[in-house]
């Protein structure tokens, strides 16, 4: 049953643009009863989880990456302090209310202190030799995740009171139980007795749960954990606040001017972006989504007026046409090449298997008679790991690896006639050789394999053709 309040979650650098989203997304001019029926999943502040776990990009460790490490004693200390000062200072920038910063300065200090105390007990331990923490670093990550989450949960709900909402800190992270039941019964726990009416919610993304959510959802569990809220409140609609708009492709890559927001698209649309790692939505959440008739709107946090995409099950363009030009600028191409392959059954699954173990990221594949290629979003070194592993197990057969780029032309329906003919020829003609393709039967997307220094060139190129030129034409078509 579909209620009328709205899940909304909040990205870490909407977040630490704190002012801002006051002004656009949690107040934004509303008063009295207009400030509930709403539910704010917020991530750690910008930066905070890359300091509490690794850099997700360059993958400088933080706290758990010195932890691992242990080289140095003291490194995984230094590194907590670093977090601790990096939020206190969070706290002085946000807080105009001394009391209310010293309030939010004593919670964060309570969590860093009880979470280093686990890892001291687990540091001496760990100085015996005798004892394997193996499992146990599994709840260290699970332990500093939370920090971040609870972090800007708590200081939004103290800033929201400041501002007199009935605002409420809800605390998933359940850092200090040991009763980890699933995330559906934590998530009907914490609302039993929430007056959505008259209190406005503010949840850690991070719960903990069986299963552990970054084990298991890794840096997606934020939004697995506003996909099920939304799911099991039964709101009417689910919203994530994003530092842009979901466009057409890349503003910096394609120039602002050119660049469109889609306004409408539906969950396949999603899907294939989360396969491509853009941040639009975690598959897991975008499904309980779908399957509850749950619309998925992605807006702007910085652009109040703008009503933003509208995600949906059902949404097909009304013109078959491209929504989306984006990709991977850096992947490698997996081939397994082995002439006895033809009509024989287990190579495939012996690949999988090797993949699954090393725990590459699959984007695409490809077969013929005798070759089996994945195009992996992965590190030459990673896929090496599995490569080594299935010579072995394949000494006649013959592997290799290569950098490749995968520039992805995406929308609800993407059947126009000529797409691929008009695409293949831009390329040609701006000098990008195209390497392979995939066009799959269901018209939602079609892969351009590319080098990846062609990759840029690619993007602006088929953006050019297959949505400027097409946007155009339509334009015309409805002036006529």
């Amino acid at each position: 049953m579909t209620g009328t309040h709205s899940v909304e979650k909040i990205g870490g650098t909407s977040m630490a643009a704190t002012a801002t989203l006051f002004d656009n997304v949690l107040i934004a001019g509303r008063s009295g009863k207009q400030l509930y029926n709403r539910i704010f999943v917020v991530s750690a502040y910008a930066g905070m989880t890359n300091l509490l776990l690794e850099n997700k990009k360059t993958g400088e460790p933080g706290v758990y990456g010195h932890f691992v490490d242990h080289d140095d004693a003291d490194a995984w200390r230094d590194a907590m302090g670093t977090v601790r000062d990096a939020m206190r200072s969070r706290n002085a920038e946000m807080f105009a209310r001394p009391e209310s910063r010293e309030e939010a300065d004593r919670f964060v200090d309570a969590r860093i202190d009880a979470v280093a105390a686990c890892l001291d007990d687990l540091a001496r331990l760990r100085s015996h030799g005798r004892f394997s923490l193996k499992e146990q670093l599994v709840t260290v990550r699970e332990l500093l995740a939370g920090i971040g989450e609870a972090h800007s949960a708590h200081s939004t709900a103290l800033l929201l009171r400041d501002r007199d909402v009935n605002a409420q800190f809800v605390d998933l992270t359940l850092w200090d139980e040991d009763d980890l039941r699933s995330l559906d019964e934590r998530i009907r726990e914490a609302f039993a007795s929430i007056d959505l009416k008259t209190t406005l919610p503010i949840v850690t993304g991070y719960a903990g749960c069986e299963g552990g959510m970054v084990r298991r959802y890794a840096r997606g569990y934020t939004e697995m954990t506003f996909s099920r809220l939304a799911v099991l409140t039964g709101a009417r609609e689910a919203i994530i606040h994003k530092e842009f708009h979901l466009s057409s492709a890349d503003p910096k890559l394609v120039g602002e001017d050119k660049a469109r927001k889609i306004g409408r698209t539906n969950y396949d649309v999603a899907d294939q972006l989360a396969n491509l790692g853009m941040e639009a939505i975690h598959p897991g959440a975008g499904r309980g989504l779908r399957q509850s008739g749950i619309p998925l709107r992605v807006r702007n946090t910085f652009d109040r007026e703008d009503e933003g995409t509208l995600v949906t099950g059902d949404y097909v363009s009304d013109v078959p046409k491209v929504e989306i030009v984006t990709g991977i600028r850096q992947m490698q191409a997996l081939q397994f090449f082995e002439q006895d392959m033809v009509g024989v059954k287990g190579y495939d699954a012996a690949i999988l298997d090797a993949l699954t173990r090393h725990k590459l990221w699959i984007v695409s594949k490809s077969s013929n008679a005798n070759t089996i290629t994945h195009y992996l979003s992965a590190s030459a070194a990673a896929v090496n790991k599995a490569l080594v592993d299935l010579q072995e197990k394949y000494p006649e057969a013959e592997i290799t690896k290569r950098p490749i780029a995968m520039v992805s032309v995406i929308g609800s329906d993407i059947s126009r006639s000529g797409l691929v003919p008009d695409a293949m020829r831009a390329l040609d003609d701006a000098g990008v050789s195209v390497i392979a393709m995939q066009h799959q039967i269901r018209n939602v997307d079609v892969q351009f394999l590319v080098e990846p220094r062609d990759f840029d060139r690619a993007v602006r190129v088929l953006h050019q053709v297959l949505v400027e030129k097409d946007e155009a034409a339509v334009e015309d078509r409805r002036a006529a």
